[in-house]
């Protein structure tokens, strides 16, 4: 079922890069696995997904040490500063960095490692009080400062754009995003591009592709509503 699921969200994707004269291989499928079971990233990644989205560390640390090496693990969830030392060395790209002290925590961590981290700086687009991220006015000056750090790369932003029943809802805060990354790369700051956008789960990938994501998180897509009983 993991199989089937994950082919109709590569068509899903294919066909909103038609939309807008994409190359599909812009768009990296990322699979969020946060509370399945490793027999179900198994499957996905027989599947062919190689790259997989973890909320919290612990479950990321233990699902990397048993899963073949050339997965590339994203954390997507909001990470706390002491736990960053767990992941450094086992994670390809952290979306979510929203303060300079995260930033700072990280670069430590990279520097002590002899690594560079590639990271994302989490916009909250739509100013949601329960979400993180800094807000669209914020997000150069926060990265004029991370960018000064060593060890760290910025590669680009994320956002996560509010539960609605229309993805077409949520199409102004893909596109709010996708201008600031514009804007943010025309001031030609050292140490950062923005190459990467990651945006769009689930319910409104389709519209993200649209409006540029080169990262779509998509958990119940592929795997089905998640047990948070487990």
């Amino acid at each position: 079922m993991i199989k089937e699921r994950m082919e109709e969200v590569r068509e899903q994707i294919a066909s909103a890069c038609r939309n807008v004269q994409r190359d599909p291989s812009e768009v990296i499928l990322v699979a969020v696995s946060k509370t399945k079971p490793v027999s179900a990233l198994e499957e996905a990644y027989q599947a062919g997904a190689r790259d997989f989205g973890e909320n919290k560390v612990q479950e990321l640390v233990e699902k990397a040490e048993i899963l073949p090496k050339d997965i590339r693990w994203h954390m997507i969830g909001h990470l706390q500063r002491n736990k960053v030392k767990y992941i450094i060395d086992k994670v390809w790209m952290i979306h979510s960095v929203d303060s300079l002290r995260l930033a700072e925590e990280i670069s430590r961590e990279a520097v002590k490692h002899q690594l560079c981290m590639g990271i994302l700086i989490e916009v909250n687009v739509a100013q949601e009080a329960s979400k993180f991220g800094v807000t669209v006015d914020e997000a150069e000056s926060l990265i004029r400062q991370i960018a000064l750090l060593p060890g760290i790369r910025i590669l680009g932003l994320m956002t996560i754009a509010p539960f609605v029943e229309y993805e077409e809802e949520n199409r102004k805060f893909f596109a709010q995003l996708k201008q600031l990354a514009v804007d943010i790369e025309g001031k030609n700051i050292d140490n950062v591009t923005m190459k990467y956008l990651s945006m769009g789960m689930t319910g409104d990938y389709r519209v993200a592709v649209e409006e540029g994501a080169t990262h779509v998180r998509v958990g119940t897509g592929i795997f089905g509503e998640r047990d948070y009983g487990a």
